[in-house]
């Protein structure tokens, strides 16, 4: 129920979706809405039921009254399909505060994890890259990043297939000395973790494709992620405004029409889905507000293969071989 296209899109992209990949999907919200929605695209699949609930957490409403109204919202009473065991992740692409919030107190952290984490899937020159975290701790603890840094090669792995995920530490210089009292900190912490540490890596690699994977504090990784967001949207806009100024241009625009289609779908945000909060006692991906059907079916995929890789097991699995490294870090840092 939650999010700007909500509910029409998410139907009809959950239908889409059910009848494209082997899943069963639950819609949880308004039964009514949802049941005439899907009656206008052609019916409900038969692996799509319907879980009614009330109440919806607005847009604009804070975390902690989504928290305290609980399960009498369609947002609440998802995550609990998951806490339970009825379901095995959940999507939402309503108010990303609230899902973060009233996730971790009703999933909690999986041992060995402070802080659950944000991951963006980015197009980077090489393929995919995963950017960690981006905005659920906007101020970190050295041990936090290094628990970014496997949880977001687990899903690497995982979900977008790579065998060794290169995972570097966004700083101002690629040296070791070079960053601030954090990354300094968090350095030498993750050349000893259970990864492929590559080291330091400065802004630019976040679409050169140096890192498959690269952590930051919640703070810097949500402005490097909407920075990028508005520089395509700026890069497209300004391609389409100087190219249909000319008769000359348009004709152009004719000829490169299918590479800058194929371009643009590699930028675009709904072919990934959503970003995976990571470091839970369960899957679940938070979606952009702007969400329509095409990213519905993406998230769909990715909770899918999140599933079956068992992603969650994966990051138990680096946490528990990272333990006694890190306690003996803690223990010599002064």
């Amino acid at each position: 129920m939650g999010g700007d296209h909500a509910p029409e899109e998410i139907v009809i992209g959950a239908c889409e979706a059910a009848r494209a990949i082997a899943c069963r999907i639950a819609l949880v919200g308004d039964r009514q809405r949802i049941e005439q929605i899907a009656a206008r695209a052609g019916g409900l699949p038969e692996n799509i039921s319907v879980v009614h609930a009330e109440g919806v957490v607005a847009m604009d409403e804070a975390p902690a009254a989504a928290v305290r109204r609980g399960a009498t919202t369609s947002m609440g009473k998802m995550i609990d399909l998951v806490r339970d065991g009825t379901a095995q992740a959940a999507f939402s692409a309503g108010n990303s505060g609230a899902h973060l919030a009233i996730a971790t107190i009703r999933l909690r952290t999986l041992p060995g994890i402070a802080r659950p984490a944000i991951a963006t899937v980015w197009p980077a020159d090489k393929g995919p890259m995963l950017l960690l975290d981006a905005g659920a701790n906007v101020d970190c603890r050295p041990d936090w990043l290094v628990q970014f840094a496997m949880m977001g090669s687990a899903y690497a792995r995982s979900v977008l297939g790579l065998e060794a995920p290169k995972v570097g530490l966004l700083s101002v210089g690629e040296e070791e000395g070079k960053g601030n009292a954090l990354t300094e900190a968090a350095f030498p912490m993750l050349s000893t973790a259970p990864i492929n540490f590559i080291g330091n890596v400065e802004g630019r690699d976040l679409l050169l494709g140096r890192a498959d994977v690269i952590v930051c504090d919640g703070f810097v990784g949500n402005v490097a992620l909407k920075l990028a967001e508005a520089s395509g949207e700026y890069f497209f806009r300004a391609l389409l405004e100087h190219t249909t100024s000319s008769l000359r241009g348009k004709l152009g625009l004719v000829i490169l029409k299918p590479a800058l289609r194929a371009l643009r779908k590699r930028f675009d945000h709904r072919e990934y889905g959503g970003a995976p909060l990571l470091g839970l006692r369960g899957i679940t991906l938070i979606g952009h507000g702007r969400a329509d059907a095409l990213a519905i079916r993406s998230a769909c995929r990715a909770a899918l293969r999140a599933v079956r890789q068992d992603l969650v097991g994966s990051i138990s699995g680096l946490a528990a071989a990272a333990a006694p490294a890190q306690a003996q870090a803690e223990a010599s840092s002064p």
